[in-house]
């Protein structure tokens, strides 16, 4: 039985590209095509078919990936979402994940790896791509975990102002303290999180309820 796929991109070119590569993978199915979020409410909507998996670029005028990924989640809970992007970077990845996403995969990753990305994701819920250094498993487990850190206020106030898009200096500027301080905060916050990343940290304070999962474009905008 093919696996049912929805694509959403505004670049035309990539779009029909990406669709025949899919297409060429034998357990795969594209049934949706979409240029941004809107477009895909209006065809999700009226499709009898819905996608097991939906892949979403990040960057899309009238609708972008976060916004597109948080509706998903509110409407359709069980659709598995892939961020599709050329960047890399913290803010983006985090904001995506916490959107919803359950993988993340940059535009030019070679099709053998996409083809195994997607399966892990449509068999086991996730896909820890070593590249972007992401344990998604961790932000999928449905068991919430509230052991005791013994964070400060403080360092749940830095927690809270590193699931943004602020930089360690605005954070800094922001705590009104110094730079060399908010560096204090993030060692011993990794050390109590046993993490070695600002993007496990994160990963981590979502896994613990820290923070909320779901995240407004407000925070996260193109």
């Amino acid at each position: 039985m093919k696996i049912n796929i929805g694509l959403v991109d505004d670049h035309q070119l990539f779009l029909k590209s990406l669709s025949l590569m899919l297409q060429s993978f034998k357990n795969y199915e594209v049934i949706i095509e979409a240029e941004n979020g809107k477009d895909l409410q209006q065809k999700i909507n009226s499709s009898h078919k819905k996608p097991d998996m939906i892949l979403l670029d990040v960057n899309m005028p009238i609708m972008n990936g976060i916004e597109t990924a948080t509706w998903l989640q509110q409407q359709y809970p069980t659709i598995k979402k892939i961020a599709l992007s050329m960047n890399d970077d913290d803010k983006t990845i985090i904001g995506m994940i916490k959107a919803g996403c359950c993988g993340y995969l940059l535009k030019d990753t070679h099709p053998t790896e996409f083809e195994k990305a997607l399966t892990e994701i449509y068999t086991k819920g996730y896909y820890n791509a070593d590249s972007i250094n992401v344990n998604y498993r961790r932000l999928l487990q449905t068991e919430q975990n509230h052991v005791e850190l013994n964070l400060t206020e403080k360092e749940k106030i830095f927690i809270t102002l590193s699931c943004s898009e602020l930089t360690y200096k605005q954070i800094a500027s922001q705590m009104n303290v110094s730079e060399r301080t908010v560096d204090g905060y993030r060692e011993s916050i990794f050390e109590k999180m046993k993490v070695q990343s600002r993007i496990g940290m994160v990963l981590e304070a979502i896994k613990k309820g820290l923070v909320p999962i779901t995240i407004t474009a407000q925070n996260y905008g193109n």
